[in-house]
């Protein structure tokens, strides 16, 4: 059994869609920082090349900066993408607390486009209970403002 499952319930968002695109396309809208800004938030030294480290800000909250720092773990042009998603302050509950999650990206080509599959895993309730609840929403915000980013590339 993990540590995560130990200390409390291990959640994760899953958020699935199909694009009318290629693979490509949709790979170029999810690692190109210009376009990534469109659809999630501006970084700040993303390149989709493994062991890339780079930042999002956000709303900062309590003692936690707003930054979250990430890393790409993984990167299989036009099939996966999966980097970790870390933030917030040990001093903070709620909104900011402490939160080590991993996000993925998965595309399957299929007839007439591609199948996306987003997936954040790693939440640990209750501490990351804010942060799962907002998030949950917002990526079934951002999978379809991808989606318009990646119509415009056609």
């Amino acid at each position: 059994m993990n540590d995560a499952v130990i200390a409390g319930l291990a959640r994760e968002i899953v958020v699935a869609d199909f694009f009318p695109h290629a693979p490509e396309t949709v790979w170029k809208a999810l690692t190109n920082g210009a376009l990534m800004s469109r659809w999630l938030m501006e970084p700040a030294g993303f390149e989709p090349v493994v062991g890339n480290r780079f930042t999002f800000q956000t709303t900062p909250g309590g003692k936690w900066d707003g930054t979250i720092h990430c890393k790409v773990l993984e990167a299989i042009p036009s099939r996966r993408l999966v980097y970790s998603w870390k933030g917030g302050h040990a001093d903070n509950s709620g909104y900011g607390s402490p939160l080590d999650t991993v996000v993925t990206w998965d595309l399957v080509a299929s007839e007439g486009g591609t199948h996306v599959t987003l997936t954040h895993a790693g939440f640990e309730l209750p501490r990351n209970e804010s942060a799962f609840r907002t998030m949950s929403g917002g990526w079934k915000t951002v999978v379809p403002r991808l989606r318009k980013t990646a119509d415009g590339l056609d």
